[in-house]
């Protein structure tokens, strides 16, 4: 069963000691949005809001929206892309396996750059915000991808033996 994005909030809330009015005091959002998202009144809520409160209560933004049913997840939690990359064979399998190397590569370098970017450059407090989200956003799709290669190569060895065994 799914976690509720309320239930992920309060939980991460209450991790950090933070009342309803301290949380909503720190993101600069009203205290009745987080009520009613916690309560379960607002399943689906704005994404800025789950940004700025993911902040603090220590919850990855990208598994707020997740719950929220606004994202994706490589987890048991998501069985439509283990079932996709487990059922590759051959040819998409390898290609699949070389793409999402070379994504992580890219966003990895991205996020070298950018955290670069942050310590060397005199930039806003704004953009800076936005590098940072930038960069907790891609190291999210780092993790993802992480998963999937893990799955690639089970599948590959799965491929393996099943070809040994015809042989």
């Amino acid at each position: 069963m799914q976690t509720k994005v309320g239930e992920l909030i309060k939980e991460g809330r209450e991790k950090q000691n933070l009342s309803m009015r301290q949380l909503a005091e720190l993101a600069k959002v009203s205290h009745s949005d987080i009520s009613r998202i916690e309560s379960g009144e607002r399943e689906v809520p704005n994404p800025k809001i789950l940004r700025k409160i993911s902040k603090y209560i220590d919850v990855n933004y990208n598994d707020l929206m997740y719950a929220a049913g606004l994202g994706f997840q490589v987890t048991p939690l998501n069985p439509f892309l283990k079932r996709y990359y487990s059922s590759l064979k051959g040819h998409e399998l390898d290609e699949a396996l070389i793409n999402t190397l070379g994504s992580i590569e890219n966003w990895e370098a991205l996020v070298k750059s950018l955290r670069n970017r942050v310590e060397t450059e005199n930039i806003s407090e704004e953009e800076k915000e936005i590098i940072l989200q930038t960069i907790e956003d891609t190291e999210y799709q780092i993790n993802s991808a992480n998963e999937i290669v893990k799955l690639l190569h089970s599948a590959k060895t799965k491929e393996r033996i099943e070809n040994e065994r015809k042989n």
